[in-house]
């Protein structure tokens, strides 16, 4: 079983390819909830239309939202979810907010930031 939870850069762009998805043991299973543009779709369905895989759960995708005639709806290998691999909780992101709100008016560091440079 292989499961992506990578962020997206120009080096993890398309990593879920033919060459890399072929290395998993014959039967084995893709999970991906972190970008759509790490999978490449065609070689995808070309893994599990020839039974190398035995089938895939895709939270995102290249497209979003997914459109009604891609094959990914109808594929009996293939389960779609919402997009929703986490659920925000109200009560716990006010506070996170709040005390980082809180923490740059005081000139003190906070987690959690973006370096664009890195990509994430």
């Amino acid at each position: 079983m292989l499961v992506n939870l990578l962020p997206l850069t120009p080096d993890t762009r398309d990593i879920l390819n033919r060459d890399t998805l072929s290395q998993l043991q014959s039967g084995g299973y893709v999970i991906n909830v972190a970008r759509g543009a790490h999978l490449v779709e065609d070689d995808l369905l070309a893994l599990l239309d020839s039974g190398h895989l035995a089938g895939a759960a895709l939270d995102v995708f290249r497209t979003e939202p997914l459109p009604a005639a891609h094959p990914f709806w109808q594929h009996p290998k293939i389960t779609v979810t919402p997009h929703t691999s986490a659920r925000t909780l109200r009560e716990t992101s006010i506070a996170q907010i709040a005390g980082k709100i809180q923490a740059l008016e005081r000139g003190a560091p906070i987690a959690g930031i973006v370096d664009p440079v890195r990509g994430y």
